[in-house]
């Protein structure tokens, strides 16, 4: 199992995004939280109020899901993570793998 880590500029983005996602069986599940963030951007430092999604999945569906969120993304340069998770619950992994396959 895998979680891919990525955020937005607004909830109905994240939730637009996350919904697709399900849909194509490319997410068991997805969580949304608003946070603020700080980064460098074209020389300048950027304060903004944005929307990470957590994506839970299996491991093979990493390159799959980053290209279907870069390509719906509205921001040029999206952060998209994989974070390997090594222990998970048995019947939680297993229901990742039925409904993601």
């Amino acid at each position: 199992m895998i979680l891919i880590y990525t955020v937005f500029s607004s909830l109905a983005e994240a939730r637009k995004i996350g919904k697709a996602l399900l849909k194509a069986r490319l997410a068991a599940c997805v969580n949304f939280w608003p946070i603020e963030s700080m980064y460098w951007w074209k020389g300048k430092l950027e304060k903004d109020k944005e929307v990470v999604m957590l994506i839970k999945t299996r491991k093979g569906n990493y390159a799959k899901a980053q290209r279907f969120i870069k390509v719906r993304h509205s921001y040029d340069t999206p952060a998209i993570f994989e974070i390997d998770v090594d222990m998970v619950e048995k019947k939680y992994a297993g229901w990742i793998k039925r409904v993601t396959g």
